[in-house]
């Protein structure tokens, strides 16, 4: 018999990405269950901790459990009393581009009642209000391929046992709108633009060139410092609440250069601090 180190629930919106993401969690060492209703999660944990190769757990919970949704609370609660390490990773999308890639799929919503995906999704978003607020991790796949979030869904669930806080920093353009999967949102339009110089603008932040010229800025360093001690500050206070995921978003207008370049400093120093980090630019080479 072996010991469940850790049980991750999927959850989230129809065409967010959930499949994709129990896919990488299945890749990364776990059981996967799909669409299991929330009644039979205390049974099938039971019935894993009996396995004797089974020590990481991953359940696809979602709203076509319809009724048996509304018992999700309780069997998590049950089984955190039970000393069951329980992580649940939220996938989410914009209206938008959940109604494409369901349109893409040919398949109705399973909660639209007269087939309107719209109405579905509604439903779905009231249904599943209460535990996106309870999630651990919220990822928003609107403008994330599936590489990216198997890099986001890896970095957060490879290793149960490390501990400590994990952290994701994640470039962006403000043109592109805000990530609304960010615990803590940085915009540097204040720093001088590299785009307006014209042997970067064809560059990157990635580009050693365009990195140099963002970190020499006045007020680049201070950002830095501020933003290092702002995380230290928060570790304790996350860690003691159970939670161990911290996702930074750092922006410029189009997310090219200078927010490329200071989420690649930053995270190099999280990662002195010990503190294990991924990089996502989200929206580099939209442009």
């Amino acid at each position: 018999m072996t010991t469940l180190t850790q049980l991750v629930l999927v959850t989230g919106m129809t065409g967010a990405g959930r499949g994709s993401a129990a896919k990488v969690l299945e890749k990364t060492g776990y059981f996967v269950i799909d669409n299991l209703p929330p009644d039979l999660l205390s049974a099938a944990v039971e019935t894993v901790q009996k396995s004797d190769d089974i020590d990481r757990l991953a359940v696809v919970v979602d709203a076509r459990s319809r009724e048996f949704f509304a018992g999700l609370d309780e069997a998590i609660e049950a089984l955190r009393d039970q000393g069951v390490s329980t992580r649940i990773l939220y996938l989410e999308a914009a209206d938008e581009v959940l109604v494409r890639r369901q349109e893409a799929a040919r398949r109705p919503h399973p909660l639209s009642l007269e087939g309107r995906l719209m109405d579905g999704f509604d439903r779905e978003r009231e249904l599943l209000r209460r535990i996106r607020g309870r999630a651990d991790i919220v990822v928003d796949t609107t403008n994330l391929n599936v590489h990216q979030l198997g890099q986001r869904v890896h970095a957060a669930f490879e290793d149960p046992d490390s501990g400590g806080l994990r952290a994701s920093v994640m470039s962006f353009g403000f043109k592109y709108g805000l990530p609304i999967d960010a615990d803590m949102v940085a915009d540097l339009r204040f720093l001088p633009n590299p785009f307006w110089v014209d042997e970067l603008r064809p560059l990157s932040g990635l580009d050693d060139s365009v990195s140099d010229y963002v970190l020499s800025q006045p007020r680049a360093e201070e950002f830095l410092e501020q933003y290092e001690r702002l995380v230290a500050l928060l570790t304790d206070g996350y860690l003691r609440e159970d939670k161990h995921f911290l996702t930074i978003a750092i922006g410029c207008t189009g997310g090219r250069h200078r927010s490329v370049a200071m989420s690649e400093a930053f995270a190099e120093r999280l990662r002195a601090q010990g503190v294990r980090t991924l990089v996502v630019h989200r929206d580099l080479g939209r442009e």
